[in-house]
């Protein structure tokens, strides 16, 4: 939906400072309800993958998947988009290991802390273990992926590591290769094998 697009373009540009009138003018339009802060690009591919399968328009319910282009932005975009903002409803993913930082935020933005879910260690692991590592290397054969996975494994730095640990980094060597499979490992999925964080933050909307 181009318009939910134009809106998350707008949302992005307020929260770096810029006016605020054409994303409130778009939330009332549209109209919005629910905005899903997300820390990249491929946890709303994971999103609206698994939004699919469900026969879900989360933008023509009012849901707003918004990447915020890294976790640290959360602060800025709970700001405009939370009660001293547009008055949304904010949920989301985050790490563990960012929950304490993401609950200062909210916290200063006024915005509730129950409705967001959080993965281990990140979304990409969570789907590892969903999956097991030996789907996800048939996975990443059949995507034309098998060459680079054995000559990444080849590299002295992922001596040591468990499997699940060098596929969760493989992942993220190549740009875009995150948000690719971010979609790839969800439509894998058995409907029983999703991950509580993901399964919970789509089940919410």
């Amino acid at each position: 939906m181009t318009d939910m697009q134009s809106f998350r373009e707008a949302v992005a540009a307020w929260a770096a400072g810029g006016p605020g009138d054409c994303a409130r003018e778009l939330a009332v339009r549209l109209p919005v309800r629910t905005a899903v802060l997300l820390e990249g690009l491929s946890d709303a591919a994971a999103i609206g993958a698994l939004a699919a399968s469900r026969e879900r328009n989360l933008a023509a319910e009012g849901v707003c998947v918004l990447p915020m282009g890294g976790a640290m932005n959360v602060g800025r975009f709970a700001r405009v988009l939370g009660p001293t903002g547009l008055g949304l409803r904010l949920t989301g993913l985050c790490d563990e290991a960012e929950r304490p930082y993401y609950a200062r935020a909210l916290e200063r933005a006024d915005a509730a802390q129950q409705g967001f879910f959080v993965c281990d260690a990140d979304l990409e692991d969570e789907l590892i273990r969903a999956l097991g590592v030996t789907q996800v290397e048939e996975l990443v054969r059949a995507e034309g992926d098998l060459r680079a996975l054995q000559t990444f494994l080849r590299q002295p730095a992922q001596q040591g590591r468990t499997s699940q640990q060098q596929l969760r980094r493989f992942l993220g060597t190549k740009k875009g290769r995150k948000i690719h499979y971010g979609r790839v490992l969800v439509e894998a999925l058995a409907p029983d094998r999703v991950p509580a964080p993901l399964d919970g933050l789509l089940t919410s909307l």
